[in-house]
């Protein structure tokens, strides 16, 4: 297959770590603690939502410091915040969002109620054997569920290559019967062997990949987009906010039809962006996530 093409020019090890490292870059605290601050971070933020380069209401921003990665992206839903809780607060509806990203191979969720593991297996961008994925294990939470206000964090103290505070955070709000502001944050920590594992993959096969943000715009008046470290935080934070968007979409369908819908509407959703993130043709992701579900549900191998 393509991607298998591809990442022969790059170390395995390289590519695993990469895999991890960018397809599972997580949450630091978010800005906002409740409902009030966040619904006036929505009310602050209504230009950007209207008026942006994604022709819908998101807006994305990425940080890099010496050595942490962070992604932000902040969007208005059509789902009233009733729908969004009851789908988002689930452990085991986790692993079904988790699931539609590329490079996450199987998900096992364990617990209920507030608390409880989610155990991630993440590997390359096409269909391997589950030995060959990474295991990471996120402990989930239910911080807050209230009738205006959700919060869930999905956390992990060490990864691979001395990578550490892995951070997944998600909340949101209603802001009218029929919309829900969702703010959703990714953030790590990361060491040396990290560093050179991203500089390996951004000298090879991310030499030319984009992220969304943009200050300026090239003599042909088409934006410059930031690529490097920040490019990738910024795909990475895109594909997991459509992973929840599809998800939302699929879950007034009756339970049997919810997966094909999920992934057809992730990916569909991801083309409309294929600048920054086209990875496969549609029947090679239909085909690969069909066989992690099935492993997934014990169905498979």
């Amino acid at each position: 297959m393509i991607a298998k093409r591809h990442d022969r020019s790059m170390p395995r090890w390289v590519g695993i770590a990469v895999a991890l490292l960018l397809g599972l870059a997580a949450v630091q605290p978010a800005h906002a603690q409740d409902a009030t601050t966040l619904k006036a971070r929505h009310a602050s933020m209504r230009d950007r939502l209207a008026n942006n380069q994604f022709g819908r209401p998101i807006f994305l921003e990425s940080a890099q410091t010496a050595g942490d990665l962070k992604g932000d992206i902040y969007s208005v839903v059509d789902f009233p915040f009733a729908t969004v809780a009851d789908a988002l607060k689930p452990i085991d509806h986790w692993c079904d969002i988790l699931i539609l990203h590329l490079n996450v191979k199987a998900c096992k969720a364990g617990g209920s109620g507030g608390a409880g593991t989610l155990s991630v297996a993440a590997g390359k961008k096409f269909d391997q054997p589950i030995e060959d994925a990474y295991k990471l294990e996120f402990a989930y939470k239910l911080v807050t569920a209230t009738a205006d206000y959700l919060q869930v964090n999905l956390s992990a103290d060490d990864g691979p290559l001395g990578t550490k505070n892995y951070r997944i955070q998600l909340q949101a709000t209603p802001i009218d019967a029929r919309h829900s502001f969702i703010h959703m944050s990714y953030s790590y920590g990361y060491g040396m062997a990290a560093r050179i594992a991203m500089q390996a993959y951004l000298a090879t096969i991310g030499r030319d990949k984009v992220g969304f943000s943009f200050t300026e715009r090239r003599p042909d008046g088409q934006p410059a987009y930031v690529g490097s470290v920040l490019g990738l935080i910024e795909r990475n934070t895109m594909r997991y906010y459509l992973a929840i968007d599809s998800y939302l979409g699929a879950y007034a369908l009756p339970a049997a039809e919810q997966p094909e819908k999920r992934l057809r509407t992730w990916y569909g959703a991801t083309e409309r962006y294929a600048t920054q993130l086209h990875e496969m043709d549609q029947n090679e992701y239909m085909e690969m996530k069909h066989n992690e579900i099935r492993r997934q549900r014990g169905e498979a191998k």
